[in-house]
């Protein structure tokens, strides 16, 4: 096919798009493949081609059947479609997200599968309770069997577009101990009988519906003459089956995505959709949009040359018309608070030099990583906000473990106790809660008091007054322990002993552990001050920090939820081997997911428009162990030629290279001729005292060489030292600034060394 050339009397939609994206718009027939790298404009030109068959009139509006993945998408689409070609776009029905669409097909044709027409379609809450319903009916231990880990595992069949019927002995086996297909199943008869769906039935009813019903599969494939598909590489299996069905017939189906942004397999999407395009529909249309408009030369060629590395991808190389600016950055620093520091002094040089906060953003692998850097912007007062989550103190998990501890060290915070009596699930209802604050209100006390007074009484059933009275028990022996115990411990021994971390446990999802490393993080960052008044106080600080929603503020947020945004300066922290690439990730997808990290790192870098920084730490705090890291491998595949590498380490050298060049494989020598495997790393840097030690090892640190956090020149392991609580003891280890110390009287405890003189 030949297109027609520029032309000054083109459509308002054509002008100013490039050669790739006007092929991509005037391609209109057969099946299309946009391959569209990131900042390469692919929504002008996928909203340019809607207009284009409008326009054409190769189409009614309600021939068109259009897929985004978001209701902003959506909304921006039709926005821009109505204002190249008029208020035509309003007649446009079967523009929508997958979900959106899929409502609007199941209720046309809900009795085929069962249904009314006006089915209920189910939150997660109401999903969670029929599911808890039918665990306790099946007899089973809903502690052992969380209903939140049978919602996740029917999601990912429906995902997949699998039926109970369809469920093999494996998959059964995920669940009970071979009752997940009769579990799934008995929900689905529920769901039925409820005349309820949840979300994964609106594409997964419709999917069964044109399998089963010729006669409405070709209904549908006559009446959309045209299908777009924005995000092509995020589909999972059952939207993927859904939209080959509809398209069989007339193969008019254009779908945008990029094979290198499919960063999404954790919530279904399968990348090998996006691969094998081609081969779903022979003679397929492939065009690639290559120009970028977004970043600079440099911050192109490094991502470039990271994604490169991978081999399940279609291949395509971005460019830019822009100047080369300055190339990517690579900063070695010492450990998580240094990394913090220079964040914040590099922000507010940039500030300084005229930068504005809202154009700077601090992209995380995890979101336990954005703690450090919100207690060092408190710190300095510098304005954040966090995207696609709760800061770290506002979290529910970190919310109810606090709560735990203000109890402890606050006994009259009724908040706290009304928040925490009940979770973990003690058999506490609302009832004799109740009675808790009617006896408080009465007799002028605090709820905890209350507690215990009311069982001598028989207020409660004799369940709850068990219940209620262990609770007090506990609370009352941990408020004695806080005395001796170091509030760090206190907590890791009052999330333990409460059920909290167990509850979590159980859940057996990527989200609950999630929330075990938050608790993991907060529990780490309590190390860092003397008493637990101390570090409630802090909190305290930095729940109240909440600026103007008018004021500047930079951006902290995680790689995922920075997909499709962009910003002038991105700080890339944590680059680290274990953390990103993630360990879990690795350990549970092997190649498969080393390579959606890989797609993860150059989504993260082409978020940059003009600079691109990235951070690793020779050391981090993990489960509450200093663990010696090496730079992510990650670190390694940037280009030479568009990096500057730095170290900010005293005495040291940056590690990235150090620790990569020449090995094809980054642990080939690691542990070599110690009769240890993986995990064993060489000694890093010089001016430090690291010595060959597990990975979760760092030796005898007498020298603390930890920027902004140096330890005193006048102690040393063995020096006896006095301490105004504790008394008299023996400096055991020295860790930068903090001291374990062996006490004659108390036994061994962590301090700071400020705290502590000499005898």
């Amino acid at each position: 096919m030949t297109l027609p050339a520029p032309s000054p009397d083109d459509p308002a939609y054509l002008r100013g798009l490039n050669p790739p994206q006007r092929e991509a718009v005037l391609t209109s027939d057969g099946p299309v493949l946009v391959l569209a790298g990131a900042g390469t404009g692919k929504t002008a030109a996928l909203t340019a081609r809607l207009a284009h068959l409008l326009y054409m009139r190769k189409a009614y509006p309600s021939e068109i059947l259009s897929v985004t993945f978001t209701n902003k998408a959506a909304r921006e689409m039709r926005e821009r479609v109505g204002r190249l070609v008029g208020d035509v776009v309003e007649g446009m029905p079967w523009l929508g997200t997958f979900h959106a669409i899929g409502a609007k097909l199941l209720r046309r044709h809900a009795e085929l599968v069962g249904l009314q027409a006006n089915f209920t379609i189910l939150d997660t809450d109401d999903q969670l309770r029929v599911l808890k319903q039918l665990i306790l009916t099946a007899d089973l231990d809903e502690k052992r069997w969380p209903a939140r880990q049978l919602a996740g595992l029917i999601d990912g069949w429906k995902n997949r577009g699998l039926v109970p019927a369809d469920l093999d002995a494996g998959e059964s086996e995920a669940f009970a101990n071979g009752r997940g297909q009769q579990l799934y199943a008995a929900y689905q008869a529920r769901l039925a009988a409820l005349n309820a769906c949840d979300f994964g039935d609106l594409l997964l009813h419709m999917l069964t519906i044109l399998r089963r019903e010729p006669a409405v599969l070709e209904q549908y494939q006559q009446r959309f003459r045209y299908i777009m598909v924005d995000e092509y590489q995020d589909t999972n299996t059952v939207q993927y089956l859904w939209l080959r069905l509809l398209a069989q017939a007339r193969k008019n189906i254009c779908c945008v995505g990029d094979d290198d942004q499919s960063i999404y397999s954790w919530r279904g999407a399968q990348v090998e959709n996006i691969l094998k395009f081609e081969r779903d529909f022979p003679g397929a249309k492939v065009i690639r949009l290559e120009q970028n408009y977004r970043s600079t030369p440099h911050i192109l060629a490094a991502a470039s040359g990271v994604i490169a590395n991978n081999s399940g991808r279609l291949g395509k190389t971005l460019w830019t018309a822009e100047q080369a600016g300055e190339k990517v950055r690579v900063i070695g620093v010492w450990d998580g608070p240094e990394e913090a520091r220079r964040v914040g002094d590099e922000i507010e040089s940039a500030r300084r030099a005229g930068t504005g906060l809202n154009d700077i953003a601090i992209l995380v692998r995890a979101q336990h990583q954005t703690r450090e850097f919100e207690d060092r912007f408190i710190a300095i007062g510098l304005n954040y906000r966090i995207v696609g989550g709760m800061r770290f103190y506002e979290r529910a998990e970190i919310r109810d473990a606090l709560a735990y501890l203000r109890i402890v060290n606050q006994p009259a915070d009724d908040l706290a106790f009304e928040r925490i009596v009940n979770v973990p699930k003690r058999g506490l209802g609302d009832k004799a809660v109740a009675k808790l604050h009617m006896l408080a209100r009465a007799q002028g006390i605090p709820l905890s008091t209350a507690a215990a007074r009311i069982l001598d009484s028989d207020e409660l059933t004799p369940q709850a007054r068990r219940s209620l009275g262990n609770f007090v028990i506990d609370v009352a022996r941990w408020r004695e322990m806080a005395g001796d115990l170091p509030h760090p411990d206190l907590a890791r021994q009052i999330l333990d002993e409460s059920g909290y971390t167990a509850m979590l446990q159980a859940e057996k999802s990527v989200e609950a552990s999630g929330r075990l490393e938050n608790l993991t993080e907060l529990v780490r960052a309590m190390e860092e001050y003397e008493t637990l008044g101390a570090f409630l106080e802090h909190v305290s600080l930095v729940m109240d920090n909440e600026a103007s929603a008018s004021e500047a503020k930079v951006t902290i947020m995680t790689i995922h939820a920075a997909k499709g945004l962009e910003f002038d300066t991105v700080f890339l922290a944590g680059w680290e081997e274990g953390l990103f690439p993630s360990q879990r990730a690795l350990d549970e997808g092997g190649t498969a997911s080393l390579e959606e990290e890989r797609r993860l790192a150059y989504v993260a870098i082409t978020r940059a428009r003009r600079k691109a920084v990235i951070l690793h730490a020779a050391n981090r705090r993990i489960y509450g162990q200093w663990t010696s890291s090496i730079a992510s491998r990650f670190v390694r595949e940037l280009p030479d030629a568009h990096v500057e590498s730095e170290t900010s380490m005293v005495g040291g050298e940056s590690l990235w290279r150090a620790n990569w060049t020449d090995r094809a494989d980054p642990f080939a020598d690691v542990g070599r001729g110690t009769g240890r495997g993986p995990g064993w790393q060489r000694a890093a840097a010089t001016g430090s005292s690291f010595v060959r030690e597990p990975a979760r090892v760092v030796e005898a640190r007498a020298s603390a060489v930890s920027i902004g956090n140096k330890g005193r020149s006048d102690v040393a392991v063995g020096m006896r030292v006095f301490h105004q609580k504790f008394g008299y003891g023996t400096i055991a280890e020295i860790e930068g600034n903090k001291l374990e110390i062996d006490f004659e009287t108390a036994g061994r405890k962590r301090v700071m060394d400020s705290f502590v003189t000499t005898s």
